[in-house]
């Protein structure tokens, strides 16, 4: 049985090996540790299909090193015990050469599987290279984290995903056998979603399949042989919240378009309608507040629609409200109210409450003076009088700050007639 594409093609030296030339160009930091023979334990942390597996061997290959490889999806405590047992037996302790242990998904390892792994890495009997699609600050424990150097492989650009394709047509032993012709890469590379492995398999398939010797390779006839890509989205995953930071960042800075494509990006690959109609909620109230009261309303009403009407016409709603709060004056005015308030309340405690302000349900407390002095506000002009609300110590202390939209300059006018001598508007 022949090997898949991307197994055949795969790079055998740092020649060979495209992109993250940031990496193992010339002027890469893993570059130079390689030529200077220094390898740390290293974290490789990038997008599927982006050469993690294949750095670690190329690595291994350019060392001069044994390697050893583990799949955290199939491997326990005992499998890496057994490792680092053959590994010690092979350099560690008696060679400058450590052998190099590559674990693949890394992140799918528990707590105690990590913990197996310290003493080995911290005496040096192995050189481990984990590899991870997820964010290792959050999926690898610190004590490990902290004896590794996270390297960053970034996604493949265009020009490098066209290179392995012209690769293959002209070094593939069985495509070259072909006469291929690259006359559209949009779907191609659109499939692939910036992964290398599923580009070249994609390939693969439609030229194999092609009867004739001739294949041109066109949209059309990638769109006709390959199911539609399924939209990478991780719920639970660092993308998730990449993607909602993202999305929730173009709502505050008034960017509908951006705002419409990033909810699209989670409508695409599934995620809760009730998690993004909350976060809706949120943004109107953190972001518009006092600017416009009607976001919190149309916010408010978009969760109960959308769990009323669920998908796929929810997106529909979700895309009305969206648009609206991106596209609405914003202040954060109310966020930053509560969150001074609260840092004085930290700051000075449970600070008595005015005796003119507190509730005299008994003849006791009246007669302690409970409740005494309090003017009722509309028995007066305007439904206004002065008064003392706040606590004796902080009297006079401003905490709202209206923004400077419209709605909340005119907020200000009128705490200005009422509050300018005593907190300064």
């Amino acid at each position: 049985m022949n090997q898949p594409l991307a197994e055949r093609l795969r790079p055998q030296s740092l020649d060979d090996y495209l992109s993250q030339q940031h990496l193992v160009g010339k002027e890469g930091s893993l570059y130079k540790a390689l030529k200077a023979g220094v390898i740390p334990s290293l974290i490789l942390w990038g997008p599927p299909g982006i050469g993690k597996t294949t750095l670690a061997s190329i690595i291994s290959k350019e060392s001069g090193r044994p390697f050893y490889t583990l799949s955290a999806i199939n491997s326990g405590v005992k499998d890496v015990r057994e490792v680092i047992d053959k590994a010690k037996q092979s350099g560690g302790l008696f060679t400058q050469k450590n052998p190099i242990l590559f674990i693949d998904e890394i992140h799918r390892f528990s707590k105690s599987q990590q913990d197996s792994l310290l003493g080995a890495v911290e005496k040096g009997w192995v050189t481990l290279i984990g590899a991870t699609t997820e964010n290792p600050s959050f999926e690898v424990i610190p004590a490990l984290l902290s004896r590794c150097q996270v390297y960053i492989l970034k996604p493949f650009q265009k020009k490098d995903l066209e290179a392995l394709l012209n690769r293959a047509m002209t070094e593939d032993t069985i495509l070259s056998k072909k006469d291929v012709t690259l006359k559209e890469t949009e779907a191609l590379l659109r499939l692939s979603g910036g992964d290398a492995r599923k580009l070249l398999n994609i390939f693969e398939l439609i030229v194999t399949t092609e009867s004739n010797n001739a294949v041109v390779i066109t949209n059309d006839l990638v769109l006709s042989k390959v199911q539609q890509n399924t939209v990478l989205y991780d719920k639970t995953g660092e993308q998730h919240y990449d993607i909602i930071s993202a999305f929730i960042k173009s709502i505050r800075g008034s960017d509908p378009n951006a705002a419409v494509y990033y909810l699209a990006r989670m409508v695409e690959g599934g995620e809760d309608v009730k998690f993004i109609a909350r976060r809706l909620i949120i943004a109107a109230s953190e972001d518009i507040g006092n600017a416009n009261p009607t976001a919190l309303v149309i916010a408010n009403n978009c969760f109960q629609a959308v769990n009323t009407i669920g998908y796929p016409e929810a997106r529909i709603i979700l895309s009305q409200c969206v648009t609206y709060l991106a596209s609405s004056p914003k202040s954060n005015a109310s966020y930053m109210a509560i969150k001074t308030a609260q840092q004085l309340v930290k700051q000075t405690g449970d600070l008595p409450v005015p005796l003119s302000l507190r509730n005299a349900p008994t003849s006791l407390m009246k007669e302690i003076g409970y409740g005494d002095d309090y003017k009722y506000s509309h028995d007066y002009p305007n439904n206004f009088i002065h008064q003392e609300f706040l606590p004796e110590e902080i009297k006079g202390t401003r905490i709202y700050e209206p923004g400077n939209s419209s709605r909340e300059q005119a907020i200000r006018s009128e705490l200005k007639v009422k509050w300018k001598e005593k907190y300064g508007y």
